[in-house]
């Protein structure tokens, strides 16, 4: 990205972030995908007013899925999709709407691991 990401840890609020999320509400959403040969994931992190959220999308030949994390919900939330299209439509229109609502887009692209 040509842009800095000049945010300092200590900037960032997390307060009550995910307090009320619970690892079992997402039991089997990996489950969903583990049949498909071809799986593509694409991973947007988001920042506004020292704010971070994610965006992401998983599709396969017979489905997909959009994950958003949001700092000021309580638990993140999917939706489920029966084509990959219709998931990948919607995670771009997810991502047009958050720029618009002035979001920056400070990552776009393979889920970071490491």
């Amino acid at each position: 990205m040509e842009k800095d990401f000049d945010l300092e840890p200590e900037d960032l609020e997390f307060e009550n972030f995910g307090e009320d999320f619970n690892e079992e509400d997402f039991d089997g959403f990996d489950d969903e995908f583990e049949d498909f040969e071809e799986i593509n994931i694409r991973t947007a992190i988001l920042s506004k007013n020292n704010l971070i959220a994610l965006l992401c999308v998983k599709t396969a030949s017979q489905g997909g899925a959009i994950c958003r994390v949001d700092p000021r919900e309580n638990v993140p939330s999917v939706q489920i999709y029966d084509n990959p299209e219709a998931a990948i439509e919607w995670f771009t229109k997810s991502l047009r709407t958050s720029k618009l609502n002035g979001w920056q887009v400070v990552y776009d692209g393979l889920p970071l691991q490491g």
